[in-house]
This record gives C-alpha cells, sequence and structure tokens, in this order.
C-alpha cells in the first residue's frame, strides 16, 4: 500500500509557545487539541501563511488553504454578502450552491445585508464556517468551530465533518480543547 502524500506539513516549526514542530496532514479530518494558550489559533495561522514562522518551514499544497476569522474586529464593517463575496474571490473552486444551501440550513440569509458588527458571536462564526465549507479548498482551517452555535448547526458541522472525512484531496484541520470522539479523526496533535 503506498503512503499517503501530505496535503500540508511543518518542519521544525517554532513561532511562540511552539516549538520544533514538525508534522503533516494528508486528507482526511485532522484535529489540533490543547488547552488555552496552547498554540492552537497560533498553528493554523502559520498554516495559513498569515503569521511567519520564527524558525522552520510550513509546506503548503498546490490548492489553497482556507483560513478566516471574522471574529476579528476588521470585518465588523463588511456585510454577510461581502464577506462572502470576497473570499469567494480568493478560492477558484468555491461552491455558491452549497453556500446558498449552508446559508439556509444554518439560519444565515436573513443576515445577508447586515455589518458583521450587528451579528452575535455565533452567527458571525456561522458566517465563516459557511464559507471554510463553500470554499474547495485543498486544505481547511477552522478554530474552534462549535463555540457558541446552536444545536442544530452543530449537527450541520457534524454531519459535514463525517462527509469530509471522506474526501481523498482535501484535509480538514480543526483547532479545539479536545477532539471529539463522535467525529472523525484522521490524525489528533496534542500541543503540551
Amino acid at each position: 500500500m503506498q503512503p499517503i502524500a501530505p496535503l500540508i506539513q511543518v518542519r521544525d516549526l517554532s513561532h511562540g509557545v511552539i516549538r520544533d514542530l514538525s508534522f503533516s496532514w494528508p486528507a482526511g479530518v485532522h484535529w489540533i487539541c490543547g488547552d488555552e494558550g496552547r498554540g492552537k489559533t497560533t498553528l493554523l495561522r502559520l498554516l495559513a501563511g498569515e503569521l511567519a514562522p520564527e524558525h522552520g518551514s510550513v509546506i503548503t499544497p498546490l490548492g489553497d488553504v482556507f483560513w478566516v476569522d471574522l471574529l476579528d474586529a476588521s470585518h465588523d464593517a463588511n456585510t454577510v454578502h461581502l464577506c462572502w463575496q470576497n473570499l469567494r474571490s480568493r478560492h477558484a473552486h468555491w461552491d455558491e450552491a452549497l453556500r446558498v444551501e449552508l446559508s439556509h440550513a444554518l439560519k444565515v440569509s436573513e443576515h445577508h445585508n447586515k455589518q458583521l458588527h450587528m451579528l452575535s458571536a455565533g452567527t458571525r462564526r456561522k458566517v465563516g464556517i459557511i464559507a471554510a465549507l463553500a470554499s474547495g479548498a485543498t486544505v481547511t482551517l477552522l478554530d474552534q468551530p462549535f463555540a457558541a452555535l446552536d444545536m442544530a448547526s452543530i449537527r450541520v458541522l457534524h454531519d459535514f465533518l463525517h462527509e469530509a472525512a471522506e474526501q481523498r484531496h482535501r484535509a480538514w484541520i480543526v483547532a479545539d480543547y479536545e477532539a471529539p470522539t463522535h467525529l472523525p479523526q484522521a490524525s489528533v496533535l496534542t500541543l503540551p
């Protein structure tokens, strides 16, 4: 059997609390876990190219990497529609039909023309999750996606991650305090 090629990897990566990390992520659903302040979000930002490593390297895929933090105040003045439009322009494999389907399933359609600062943290998170799932990116990075979500939205995301685990050419990297045992786990990286 042929080894599974990584879609994204890090070699001897150091930045902040992350020290000399080497790890690779092939296709599937992966988890980055650890307590508060252990570097989960920092690692996602490094994988996305938003931060530069102090040492080591990030080897990115031929396709694109999806990352967005819509809770960041820099997005406050954007409408939901503009957010999606901007993100769509960055991802060549964006699935607009899936975006529409998810915006109905997660009950975000009614907020289409609202600025993000007018939305709750949970609804802002939903806007980002919808974009992540519709992006079609080779690697999709999700930071604590279940926080502040209602149970119906959590079920939609759970169902999607089960389907995503079967995709052969995409990796989903989810950062959270721990990996839920009822969801797919191609790998679990626990940051000390």
